[in-house]
């Protein structure tokens, strides 16, 4: 794992910062997909695993929850409106009906697990509050820390380019997004919202300590 403060680590996937999994307060935010279930595994061997929280029900962050479950014997969090895909393993529901998200999900997606809690708004995980941020997937979380003001976004915004892996921000692509104009709003939220992020933890592209740069992309997107 990565240490990117005092209170959050990275995990060390191959190549680094294309698909992210955090570890922080013994919680795993993420899971990868399956093919990287061994590594994530080892990562977090020896260290006090309390839970993990997914930010979405899409393959890339669902892959190695069943594995991780079972090897720790740990419960899964998930938003209410992504839980059923998540147990039921039919992640395509949650992502747009397209021949991309199919052969991605037939590639990348884990198998199907037991949800033990299904979060909403304001919820608490550890001191991370839950913000329900739909669009990318109907069900999608992001997690805020307001002591560090550390942001754990997932896929509301991506920092690097998915085709050329060229660090930057963007919205997600729309062939992977149930509804862009909902995750555009989703997106602006954290203006309403009034949170200035120390440190914005991706799902794809490097952590963010840029306040001001992360600010004032949310404020040119197209409303």
């Amino acid at each position: 794992m990565k240490r990117l403060s005092d209170g959050i680590e990275q995990f060390d996937g191959f190549p680094q910062n294309s698909i992210n999994c955090y570890f922080s307060e013994g919680i795993l935010f993420d899971s990868g997909v399956k093919f990287f279930s061994n590594r994530l595994i080892h990562q977090l061997q020896g260290r006090e695993i309390v839970a993990q929280a997914l930010t979405h029900a899409h393959p890339d962050h669902q892959g190695g929850s069943r594995a991780v479950s079972e090897v720790f014997q740990i419960p899964l969090w998930c938003g209410t409106l992504d839980a059923e895909a998540i147990e039921s393993g039919r992640l395509s529901t949650q992502m747009p009906g397209n021949p991309i998200s199919w052969l991605t999900g037939r590639l990348l997606a884990g198998p199907a697990c037991p949800v033990a809690r299904r979060l909403v708004e304001g919820d608490r995980v550890g001191e991370f509050r839950v913000l329900e941020v739909p669009g990318h997937s109907p069900g999608h979380l992001a997690f805020w820390r307001e002591s560090d003001r550390v942001l754990i976004l997932g896929d509301v915004l991506t920092n690097m380019n998915v085709f050329t892996s060229l660090t930057g921000l963007h919205e997600p692509p729309s062939f992977f997004t149930v509804d862009p104009a909902l995750n555009r709003r989703s997106a602006r939220r954290i203006l309403e919202l009034g949170l200035e992020p120390r440190l914005v933890c991706f799902g794809h592209g490097p952590p963010l300590r840029d306040t001001a740069k992360f600010l004032d992309f949310l404020r040119r997107l197209p409303v």
